[in-house]
């Protein structure tokens, strides 16, 4: 019997396939920067930065400022979360620092302390980015 990944089976689904996983019993300290879906159950100090998605899991401790395009949290950060697509707060979170972005889900038993901004009809400044200035004639 062959297995084979149907092509289509996970178009329009972002973020469901991993692309890291950093498991409890490990601790990194610095900046991370990454492409695709990154699960982190360990110990986190620093910067992360992606335009694709972060799950923190229910053991991930995150020490740091966190931009990315969708943010999972179901364990505990400590900064500001800035995301250019959402931020699920889920049942075994606990945030202390600043939460932006279009979209915010808040499960019940979250733990909150800072402040939501809902930056719908703008997304959330997630650094500096290669792009091409725009120029417009009139």
């Amino acid at each position: 019997m062959r297995w084979r990944k149907d092509k289509h089976a996970n178009q329009g689904s972002r973020g469901s396939d991993l692309t890291a996983f950093i498991d409890e019993g490990s601790e990194i300290e610095g900046k991370y920067t990454f492409q695709g879906t990154v699960m982190l159950n360990g110990k986190f100090s620093g910067e992360i930065v992606t335009s694709d998605s972060l799950i923190i899991g229910e053991k991930g401790v995150v020490n740091a400022t966190v931009r990315a395009g969708v943010v999972l949290i179901n364990g505990e950060v400590i900064g500001n979360v800035f995301a250019t697509e959402r931020v699920e707060l889920r049942g075994t979170a606990r945030v202390h620092g600043d939460v932006e972005a279009p979209t915010i889900v808040v499960e019940e038993g979250v733990v909150f302390e800072g402040h939501f901004k809902n930056t719908k009809g703008r997304p959330a400044d997630i650094g500096p980015v290669d792009r091409d200035p725009v120029v417009l004639n009139r």
